[in-house]
């Protein structure tokens, strides 16, 4: 495990929180489900899994790393088209399927998301509602201060809940495009990857319960974890325009109940890896570690020194998650 360390910095608190060793942090609980939770996403994903995504391939726009990256489009709930990109093999069948969420900000290039943890995988990027060029909707902030605030009067309003349910639209385009993957979720069937870093780890944590078609993940720095804790801790993040809104409309903690991360994950039974940080200027790591806590099934930790945060050594801790990676998903992703 990394140890904590403290680093120079300019923030006007401190990213570490007061914890200075991860056992500390390992105590952290999930709040109590809000009455109706599991109810609320059962539907919510039942409803996405209905959606005609109608996808769109587009052509070739670069080729590395053994893959063909190609554009593509989908629909999404509420008839919302993103965009975003797929992944294919350059050589050989597609063995394997992964769903990779993007941080917030948006996903403006394949970035190091790309290879995939295993050969052989048909990779889907989607942009989702309100994100990044591909995922622009006129109605919905790009900006994440503005966007994590949008719709959050009401839990059925809420643009995370969509955003969740790009996710699970995304799959579906997924396995449309791929005809290896089309049975994913089925008895005997494959399962799909999932991989989703800060904003995308939150928002795996939200979607994958629901979801039978998924068979692993990855989440890394995840947000959302454990609200009321997270609302008494400052950030340079979206939690902190959060933050605000809260204290001038106490009664949207209501509303947070339904997107809690570690809330949800005490109802993830899939195999998880998480890699939360000690020090996080922007994603609370109190908030990451409850949700590594409460996962319902078999879970792995990888300690990161820092998060959204450059530090020496990150490059040596990165090289280390993506080799854990790629043997977490081989031990228990079975290809098609």
């Amino acid at each position: 495990m990394a140890s904590s360390v403290a680093f120079s910095h300019d923030f006007a608190f401190d990213p570490a929180y007061g914890y200075d060793a991860p056992e500390a942090l390992l105590g952290i609980p999930a709040p109590a489900a809000p009455d109706g939770f599991d109810a609320f996403w059962q539907d919510r994903c039942a409803r996405a899994r209905t959606v005609d995504t109608r996808p769109v391939l587009g052509p070739v726009e670069e080729e590395r790393d053994g893959v063909r990256i190609h554009g593509v489009t989908y629909t999404s709930v509420g008839g919302v088209r993103l965009g975003g990109w797929l992944a294919l093999p350059a050589e050989g069948p597609v063995r394997y399927g992964f769903v990779v969420g993007h941080g917030y900000g948006g996903r403006q290039e394949p970035g190091r998301d790309l290879p995939a943890p295993l050969p052989g995988a048909a990779v889907i990027l989607p942009c989702v509602r309100g994100m990044g060029e591909r995922g622009r909707v006129d109605s919905i902030p790009d900006l994440a201060a503005e966007h994590v605030l949008h719709g959050i009067g009401s839990r059925d309003t809420y643009v995370i809940g969509d955003c969740a349910a790009d996710l699970w639209c995304a799959a579906s385009a997924l396995t449309a495009l791929v005809p290896e993957l089309a049975e994913a979720g089925l008895p005997g069937g494959p399962r799909l990857g999932y991989l989703g870093e800060s904003f995308g780890g939150g928002l795996g944590a939200l979607a994958l319960p629901w979801d039978d078609r998924f068979g692993a993940a990855q989440l890394t720095v995840p947000t959302f974890g454990n609200h009321p804790l997270r609302l008494t801790l400052p950030c340079a993040g979206s939690g902190e325009a959060v933050r605000a809104h809260h204290r001038e409309h106490p009664e949207v903690t209501d509303v947070l109940g339904y997107f809690d991360a570690a809330t949800a994950a005490t109802r993830l039974t899939l195999p998880t890896l998480v890699a939360a940080a000690l020090f996080d200027p922007s994603v609370p790591p109190p908030g990451q570690f409850a949700v590594h806590n409460a996962l319902a099934g078999e879970r792995e930790l990888q300690v990161l020194t820092a998060g959204h945060f450059a530090y020496r050594g990150m490059v040596a801790e990165a090289a280390e998650l993506d080799a854990n990676r790629t043997r977490f998903f081989g031990e228990r992703l079975r290809a098609v």
